[in-house]
């Protein structure tokens, strides 16, 4: 008889971990709450609209247990809000997934009050998320950035989102660092081409479904399993960066 003992590393178990998301009412966010409750993760998601959130809620609790809140993280004051509730819902955090940005223009076609708004929203507020979700944390946490492969293409158009997501990708690096004595790991994943409402108007869903049936265009639960992968792995085993990409590039 075949000894299969050592054919496969550890596989931590997810069910009683308690996370929180960022961003957790819509597209990538929602899909990582609701692929994390399907396995027992018990989860805290914020959005800054009541609708999306109240629909992420009724997703999750068709598969999990989860609350959540309306913020707008680009204020201090909301951020401080956020993790207090979830830290009450919760009743303490061992996953913190930073995922909340919005679409950003280039630099030469923002006002300064726009331009500001969106860096506090795509930069700011992740590292003050990370930083909160990191003093709540005991050993064995684990904290994913949600970035994108914009820090890696870095076309024109939208230089100031580039400016954010390539700031993650530094940040990221050097914060696993930072932790990796408390026993708290620090991945990254940077998602191409991926379907959500972040990518209105120019792909309605009817486009976005004909793109992810070519196989041009991600869907946002991709990017989950991507999540599922780094939450269940050996604590002895950090992988920092995901890159997932269409197989094929839209036209």
């Amino acid at each position: 008889m075949l000894d299969e003992s050592d054919a496969h590393t550890q596989i931590p178990d997810l069910k009683g971990r308690r996370a929180v998301v960022t961003g957790g009412t819509t597209g990538i966010g929602r899909a990582i709450a609701v692929l994390l409750a399907s396995y027992g993760v018990k989860v805290y998601v914020c959005g800054r609209t009541p609708e999306h959130l109240d629909d992420a809620l009724e997703r999750i609790a068709e598969v999990g247990e989860g609350g959540g809140i309306d913020v707008d993280l680009s204020i201090a004051e909301d951020v401080d809000r956020f993790f207090e509730a979830a830290e009450d819902y919760l009743g303490g955090i061992d996953i913190a997934v930073i995922n909340a940005a919005i679409p950003a223009d280039a630099l030469a076609d923002a006002g300064e009050s726009e331009a500001r708004y969106q860096i506090d929203t795509d930069l700011t507020a992740y590292l003050i998320c990370a930083q909160e979700a990191a003093r709540r944390m005991d050993a064995g946490s684990d904290i994913i950035f949600i970035g994108s492969m914009s820090a890696v293409s870095r076309s024109p158009g939208s230089s100031i989102y580039i400016a954010a997501k390539s700031g993650i990708q530094g940040f990221a690096q050097a914060f696993r660092k930072e932790l990796a004595e408390q026993d708290i790991k620090v991945g990254l994943i940077e998602p191409g081409f991926t379907g959500a409402d972040f990518q209105y108007p120019e792909f309605p869903p009817e486009k976005q479904r004909e793109l992810i049936h070519a196989d041009q265009m991600l869907r946002a639960e991709d990017i989950a399993v991507a999540a599922h992968f780094m939450l269940t792995q050996p604590r002895r085993t950090a992988v920092s960066l995901i890159r997932v990409e269409t197989r094929l590039e839209h036209p």
